[in-house]
């Protein structure tokens, strides 16, 4: 039998077309590809201004960079993220500040962060984990109570519904989306950064290519300048997104409520196909909010017959792709040895970390494909 990877993105025929449209126009880097691209996701999440970027990493970056974290700040956020949302502060001089998470949607423990918040504490960075959003009402409540900016990370939350409004529609200073080859929706590489602030989203735009005051399309299109004349006001970063990732991009936004239509069609065959198994489920977005089904992470509880590692090790056997979503932070040994950090200080995530694991959910997979990570499940579990 074959193997079936953990995951494949689905590109069809109108992205290729799209792709190969911008490579016949003789413009391939950031242009009015890039700008239609901005103007379209804006407009699908309801924000102000959307800045286009190379990865979601470049958009944290800049997110912070634009607020001013600078040396000497603390920036507060989850353990369980990848390492991209805490080393863009270190790009800047800062701290991150990690906190545990709530154990039934390892999304950010608010307890936590309330007791991590000092008089250096500049920024809160809350992880929209797997698809599944923090709710809005309890992250604006908290950075209302500390006078914190909130950047969202929402690399794993496109499109997704949070107490009614759009991820990426909140009013927070920024949100930061991804569009790496995994995601719901992808650029191959890229990202995009939404703000409800014009100046934020300016200083961002100018900041993403070397901190020019006039982008390489404006320079070059506008015949009332001279076009080779540019000004250098900051020493800025190269973090542009090129039209031909966005000609992608923009095919796929079209197809983004299918995507999720069908990623909820797997993640519903996964929950009815499992019920019953020693296996904890991931938890459901409540009513007035959605799940982006980025990920279906699982968890083999405490006292099972068999460990985590085994269980991925016969379905590896089997032929079915997993992935591990996250190893946290505070075990990792940059963030473990500069920080001093020990598993204690985070138990619920410590605790997950030995027990979960990523079932492969996208939009390419079969029904007979779901229905085969199932009974590969129930044949090491069902015993």
């Amino acid at each position: 039998m074959s193997n079936l990877p953990f995951a494949l993105p689905d590109i069809g025929e109108a992205e290729i077309a799209a792709v190969v449209e911008v490579l016949r126009s003789g413009w391939l880097t950031t242009g009015p590809t890039t700008k239609a691209f901005e103007t379209e996701f804006a407009d699908v999440v309801g924000a102000e201004n959307a800045v286009a970027v190379n990865s979601a990493t470049s958009g944290l970056h800049l997110a912070y960079e634009a607020l001013g974290v600078t040396a000497g700040d603390q920036v507060i956020m989850p353990t369980w993220t990848f390492t991209a949302t805490a080393e863009a502060v270190r790009y800047l001089g800062a701290d991150p500040v990690f906190v545990d998470i709530d154990p039934r949607t390892y999304g950010i423990d608010l307890n936590a962060a309330d007791a991590a918040v000092t008089d250096r504490s500049a920024l809160f960075v809350p992880v929209h984990f797997g698809g599944l959003p923090v709710p809005d009402s309890a992250v604006s409540a908290f950075a209302d109570r500390h006078d914190l900016a909130v950047v969202e990370d929402a690399a794993h939350s496109f499109p997704v519904v949070n107490e009614g409004k759009q991820v990426g529609h909140h009013g927070h200073a920024a949100t930061v989306f991804s569009f790496y080859a995994t995601k719901t929706i992808t650029t191959g590489e890229g990202g995009m950064v939404t703000t409800p602030d014009a100046t934020l989203a300016q200083r961002m735009r100018t900041m993403r290519l070397h901190g020019i005051s006039r982008d390489i399309f404006n320079r070059y299109t506008d015949v009332s300048q001279r076009s080779w004349f540019y000004e250098v006001v900051a020493p800025g970063y190269k973090y542009n997104m090129t039209d031909v990732a966005a000609a992608l991009g923009r095919v796929q936004l079209t197809r983004a409520q299918e995507f999720l239509a069908r990623r909820s069609a797997i993640a519903a065959r996964y929950d009815e196909g499992l019920a019953g198994l020693p296996l904890t489920l991931p938890a459901h977005a409540p009513e007035g909010s959605s799940h982006a089904w980025h990920l279906y992470v699982v968890s083999v509880p405490d006292g099972s017959a068999r460990t985590r590692d085994q269980v991925v090790d016969a379905l590896t056997e089997k032929g079915i792709g997993t992935s591990l979503h996250f190893i946290p932070l505070h075990l990792q040994p940059y963030w473990r040895d500069t920080y001093k950090l020990r598993p204690e200080q985070f138990p619920v995530a410590s605790d997950l970390y030995e027990r979960t694991f990523s079932l492969p959910i996208y939009t390419r997979m079969t029904d007979a494909d779901v229905d085969r990570v199932i009974e590969a499940l129930w044949t090491i579990l069902g015993r």
